[in-house]
């Protein structure tokens, strides 16, 4: 899960900030612990450690340097994952919806693609992510390399399955799992 953006849009640390009673940060931590066996938080090198939920396998990993953007805190994370795929969030998605990352588990293990993503209108969206570990580490290797930083990059370097919009919207009628927080305003439901 990528946790190491500045919040500068949201104006103070909004990971921490109080939703439903928990801080933003555990309600996706809480959606991955339902579908993964360890849920690894990247951070920035220098941040505080983050709060998690107690009892789940939470694991603190720090971006080797500050300030070059989530494709940089993808590589990171896939830098310590041992398995052969990764679930990517952001932590500041708070309504991920455990379905629909179930379904995009799903077609990663029978396309057998090298990254699952949403299709969001004309486009697919970057996140949540679904990524074949080895062959992405060397995909956002090269594109950080060749100085790329967005993480919309880095399905466009893999074989990439789309799970049509019907498909998963029918598991997410109100479109939760896309919702982000970038600013204040969007904690408003």
């Amino acid at each position: 899960m990528l946790a190491g953006g500045g919040s500068t849009r949201f104006g103070s640390d909004k990971l921490t900030v109080i939703v439903e009673g928990i801080p933003l940060l555990h309600h996706p931590i809480l959606r991955l612990a339902e579908v993964c066996r360890e849920v690894l938080v990247v951070v920035a090198p220098d941040a505080p450690e983050p709060s998690v939920p107690i009892a789940l396998p939470v694991r603190l990993v720090r971006d080797a340097s500050e300030g070059q953007g989530p494709l940089a805190g993808v590589l990171a994370g896939l830098a310590e994952v041992g398995t052969d795929w990764a679930l990517v969030a952001g932590g500041d998605m708070p309504t991920l919806q455990t379905s629909v990352l179930l379904e995009m588990l799903r077609v990663a293990g029978e396309a057998a693609p090298d990254a699952v993503v949403l299709q969001d209108g004309d486009r697919f969206r970057p996140l949540p992510l679904v990524l074949r570990s080895g062959p992405a580490r060397g995909a956002a290797h090269a594109l950080l390399h060749a100085g790329e930083r967005r993480l919309r990059s880095l399905p466009d370097a893999l074989r990439t399955a789309m799970i049509d919009e019907a498909t998963w919207v029918a598991l997410d009628p109100r479109r939760a799992t896309l919702r982000d927080v970038d600013e204040p305003g969007d904690l408003q439901d």
